[in-house]
């Protein structure tokens, strides 16, 4: 099964169609199974690290190519049985059948891999007794139910489509790869009232006949339902984004929604018209209820709108960024700048432990948001501003402003080059970085040792459990220090 055949004469070992016996190695990014069949690797979905498995090959590239796991062979003592129902359907999660604990592992082994591969760093306890220390990733004690926020994409039952009929709406993750709707009911890593609140909007929505946006066609209306829940207030804001503005019978919509879901305080429509995947359109109205919904974290309160930037993890963003003032090393005098600050959380947590902390973000409506939250918290040593980074704090620096702490946390395409440049010319004693994406970090870390910063330590972060994401905190000081 796992010889030449159909791949021969293409100097390739294996050939499409062809049934394999593969060993697998490791674990891409994306949580598939990295498999050896006589030197040639393919990507497996569902094998895990020390697993021999039998598949079909689906396709090959010159170097690689990707198979479908038929049999588990021999099976790693990592594995589990993934509690969710519809885990191999739906592409929301990626390694449910992963024990947590390996899970935590595998998180850090991917960062310490990026950190030696893309940012050329030594890493401590890899081969040398110096470098950087990368920490056990901090997990979760139940790594369940943790998000508090929903966004579930919208369709149509498939037999309501075939006969023409208005019918059921579904919702749900797409599934692995596609963009078809896997309908569920409930999702094990969301809280329970995001759960409920997708499903009484389906309920409702269906009976009134509202219609569901179809990407291909551009017809139909509910593109998106999302659903906000706060932690600690128990307050909830229901978002329906819609491919036009009129929501037909809106106030029985609204009247079911409030009914079903006594801890609603919120319930808001976005308005989407754009052929695009982009969730969000640019036009928010309040259908009943306030604009915003509130949350606390580690004490501090937050006033959150439909569109604003939130951690879904609260248990686990109070960790993050705990261990990014703790890096900041602040003795209460410092000036520190917060780049990328959103809605101000960051900047909030910062400010508690600063001399004075100035937040600046590209999004207008964010830094609004910013302003109101250090006003929610009687915070008066945070100031925000409008713009891009590496245009604001220049412009910071000629009105006399230096920070002697820049705190970074960009976007998963990691920080502007420029913004990078700007941190090197003003030389801040230190750095504090707050990752989404290691690959883009190790990039990163690279320019800011170029520029006479030394990566001291990395703190990993399980935001998103039983998913291939890890956070990360790190703590860079300039050399001269």
């Amino acid at each position: 099964m796992s010889g030449k055949g159909k791949g021969a004469g293409t100097g390739i070992p294996v050939g499409k169609n062809e049934e394999v016996v593969a060993d697998i190695v490791g674990l891409t990014h994306e949580g598939e199974g990295v498999g050896r069949v006589n030197g040639f690797t393919l990507f497996i979905q569902g094998a895990l690290p020390g697993e021999r498995v039998r598949a079909k090959v689906l396709k090959t590239k010159k170097t690689y190519g990707y198979a479908k796991m038929l049999e588990l062979l021999e099976a790693s003592s990592d594995r589990v049985a993934a509690p969710c129902p519809i885990y191999k359907q739906c592409g929301g999660c990626q390694l449910q059948h992963m024990s947590y604990a390996a899970q935590l592992a595998w998180k850090r082994r991917h960062v310490v891999d990026n950190l030696v591969r893309i940012g050329k760093l030594e890493v401590a306890g890899e081969g040398s007794g110096g470098g950087v220390i990368v920490h056990p990733t901090i997990g979760m004690d139940d790594p369940w139910r943790y998000r508090n926020k929903a966004q579930v994409p919208i369709g149509m039952a498939m037999a309501d489509l075939e006969d023409g009929a208005s019918g059921s709406l579904i919702g749900g993750f797409y599934a692995r790869g596609s963009h078809r709707i896997v309908d569920m009911d409930a999702c094990l890593i969301q809280h329970e009232r995001n759960d409920d609140a997708v499903c009484r909007v389906k309920e409702i929505g269906s009976r009134l006949g509202v219609t569901a946006y179809d990407e291909s066609s551009g017809r139909g209306l509910l593109r998106h339902v999302v659903v906000r829940t706060g932690f600690v207030s128990g307050e909830t804001m229901v978002v329906l984004v819609t491919n036009g503005t009129k929501i037909p019978n809106v106030q029985e919509f609204v009247e079911g929604i409030r009914a079903a879901l006594p801890d609603v305080r919120s319930i808001v429509q976005n308005v989407n018209k754009k052929s695009t995947n982009v969730i969000f359109g640019d036009e928010t109205r309040v259908l009943w209820g306030n604009d915003v919904i509130y949350d606390e974290l580690d004490g501090i309160r937050f006033a959150i709108s439909a569109r604003s930037f939130y951690q879904v993890n609260p248990a686990q963003t109070v960790a993050l960024y705990r261990k990014a003032v703790e890096y900041a090393g602040l003795t209460g005098e410092e000036t520190v700048i917060d780049a990328y600050c959103g809605i101000g959380t960051i900047s909030l947590f910062l400010a508690r432990r600063a001399g004075r902390v100035y937040g600046v973000e590209v999004v207008p409506e964010a830094i609004e948001d910013a302003r109101r939250n250090a006003e929610l918290n009687d915070i008066e040593n945070a100031e925000f501003a409008v713009g891009l980074s590496e245009d604001v704090i220049p412009r910071w620096r000629k009105e006399g402003i230096v920070a002697e702490v820049v705190v970074v946390d960009p976007p998963r395409k990691g920080c502007d080059q420029a913004l990078l440049d700007t941190i090197v010319k003003m030389q801040p004693k230190r750095v504090v970085y707050v990752s989404c994406n290691p690959s883009t970090l190790a990039r990163d870390l690279q320019v800011l040792e170029a520029g006479g910063y030394r990566t001291v330590e990395v703190q990993p972060v399980d935001m998103f459990p039983h998913t291939t994401h890890v956070e990360c905190v790190i703590g860079i000081q300039r050399i001269d220090t």
